[in-house]
């Protein structure tokens, strides 16, 4: 099983980035994907999650109207739009992959720093 996160990077306040999670080795199309952040010191915060056919997400409120998470599960890649980026978006931004049926099937990627400075 893997995760690997791209598209991470520093950008100015008010700039945009698109992260990517490929997936491998599981049944994509069978997890819920969510996007996880934690900044120094703080906690890993769920910042948004999108169901196994891409018809239902949610959003942490601070990010709301700024993030669009989306899926492609032919390419088996989830996907975090980012835009109007604020320093306190900084944070490593890890990719998951959750099932629960009967047991949990919980997976993580490796992570991807996001900057966000002038």
């Amino acid at each position: 099983v893997q995760l690997v996160e791209s598209g991470g990077g520093l950008v100015q306040p008010g700039g945009s980035l698109r992260l990517s999670c490929a997936a491998s080795g599981f049944t994509f199309s069978s997890y819920v994907m969510r996007w996880y952040r934690q900044a120094p010191g703080k906690d890993r915060e769920l910042v948004a999650l999108i169901t196994t056919g891409g018809g239902s997400t949610d959003y942490v409120d601070s990010v709301k109207d700024r993030f669009t998470i989306s899926r492609d599960n032919a390419k088996s890649t989830v996907y975090l739009q980012m835009n109007s980026l604020k320093p306190e978006d900084t944070a490593v931004y890890f990719c998951n992959a959750f099932r629960s049926a009967g047991i949990t099937w919980n997976y993580w990627g490796q992570g991807t720093q996001v900057t966000v400075s002038s």
